[in-house]
């Protein structure tokens, strides 16, 4: 069964930083683009970054130089490193993959690209 295990979801101060990491099996990570996507209580779940196969990387906006994404083939993983983080960083944080090898045009606006996702993991910024 194909699936993804994130972790690294923590409470952190305001100004922190926290590495977050997603486990895929029964599948190789290598032929698929990823993303990770994020949902506060009371809103949409929105994307906050994505990296194809050929590590082409796409970021929100809001996350801009101070998100990193990135992948290891060789770990059949791919992780989120978040610097910086703000009081809207708390959210539950997920992994997805995407139908293709790249990141859908439309890949923050829709989770419609992508076809299978993690549990998540819970990300907490206190002030």
């Amino acid at each position: 069964q194909v699936q993804f295990v994130e972790s690294g979801g923590d409470l952190v101060q305001l100004g922190g930083s926290l590495r977050l990491s997603c486990a895929a099996s029964e599948f190789t990570l290598d032929s698929y683009g990823v993303a990770w996507f994020r949902q506060a209580p009371g809103k949409e779940r929105e994307g906050v970054a994505c990296i194809s196969v050929g590590n082409v990387r796409n970021y929100q906006h809001f996350v801009k130089g101070r998100f990193t994404i990135a992948r290891d083939n060789a770990k059949n993983a791919a992780y989120l490193q978040m610097n910086s983080l703000k009081s809207d960083d708390t959210a539950l944080y997920y992994c997805a993959r995407s139908r293709s090898r790249i990141c859908p045009k439309n890949w923050g606006a829709s989770p419609a690209p992508f076809d299978y996702w993690g549990q998540g993991t819970q990300v907490t910024v206190s002030s």
